[in-house]
């Protein structure tokens, strides 16, 4: 037991340095940078130095003490700040995720609405192009023209760029993640919120950890977003925080499309895998295909709606 409480200590010590403790301290150093230069003298090194040096303790009885007391009250700062951008990455992830737009203020409800629209647009034009794709293609090959045909790749990325599926959010990641709901209710009837804390209980560890992996990896990307904003606020007092902050931004849009798409990747995956086995564990006949009818009854018990499935008991299934 002892050994098993020093791991998961080492462990969290690890986890609290690594997400809180040492962004803080880069974000206190930047900060620290900031207040010391500012525009006049941004890039000034020498007196960045000198200023640090005199935060020293002065040699003599007690300066190891003293050097101590400043690291503790330095990484006490670092992890407070470190907190400040993990609720900050929360909100990121509310307002990138978008779930929840219709009940924003109006002011954010209006853009987000507009931002739908627009992205329905942008869509219905790529689908439209696509279509034109395919019947040219479609004639070349009917032609018999040699080589004929044309390569659809081109344009399906085209229409997946702007939205798996008729856009509903007012970001791609949003309507990344909506898919994954759309597609289960239309293909088999089956709704995601309903159905995932159960058959969550069912997976085993190696899918699970793959999703807690991806799902840890979408939350330090929004976490980075929050860290962007605050190191563009450090901007307005010292002007290489701005360059810092843009690099930043760049790199945590970057790792939040692909966290999304391989979160939802993974979500998806293993309700198709695993349905059947949830199906079976609440005694609903799948026939060893999972169809609309066995999602939708499968949805109907864990939604406590038993008498549906009941009243339709006689229809073919």
């Amino acid at each position: 037991m002892g050994g098993l409480l020093t791991e998961l200590g080492k462990r969290l010590t690890e986890r609290w340095m690594s997400l809180l403790v040492l962004p803080g301290a880069l974000f206190l150093a930047a900060a620290f940078a900031a207040w010391t230069l500012g525009h006049a003298h941004a890039v000034d090194l020498d007196l960045l130095v000198g200023e640090a040096q005199a935060w020293r303790p002065a040699p003599g009885a007690g300066a190891g003490a003293r050097l101590a007391v400043l690291l503790l009250v330095v990484a006490l700062l670092a992890a407070a700040v470190g907190l400040v951008a993990q609720t900050l990455g929360s909100l990121v992830e509310r307002l990138w995720f978008a779930a929840d737009w219709g009940s924003w203020p109006r002011p954010l409800r209006a853009l987000a609405r507009w931002r739908v629209a627009r992205r329905r647009q942008r869509r219905a034009g790529a689908v439209a192009a696509y279509e034109r794709e395919r019947r040219r293609s479609g004639e070349l090959l009917a032609s018999g023209t040699p080589g004929g045909g044309t390569d659809l790749g081109p344009a399906r990325l085209a229409v997946a760029r702007v939205s798996p599926e008729e856009p509903h959010r007012p970001t791609w990641s949003g309507d990344r993640m909506h898919a994954v709901t759309l597609r289960l209710a239309r293909d088999l009837d089956l709704d995601l919120a309903t159905v995932w804390p159960a058959l969550w209980q069912l997976l085993p560890d190696a899918p699970r950890q793959q999703i807690e992996t991806a799902r840890e990896a979408l939350e330090r990307a929004t976490t980075l977003v929050a860290w962007a904003v605050l190191y563009a606020v450090l901007a307005v007092w010292w002007w290489p925080a701005l360059p810092l902050a843009v690099a930043t931004y760049v790199t945590a849009r970057l790792r939040i499309r692909s966290g999304v798409d391989a979160y939802a990747a993974l979500i998806e995956a293993s309700v198709h895998v695993y349905v059947a086995e949830l199906a079976e564990r609440l005694h609903v006949p799948a026939q060893g295909v999972v169809g609309r009818r066995t999602g939708w009854e499968v949805t109907c018990l864990l939604q406590g709606k038993r008498h549906l499935i009941d009243l339709t008991a006689h229809e073919p299934q």
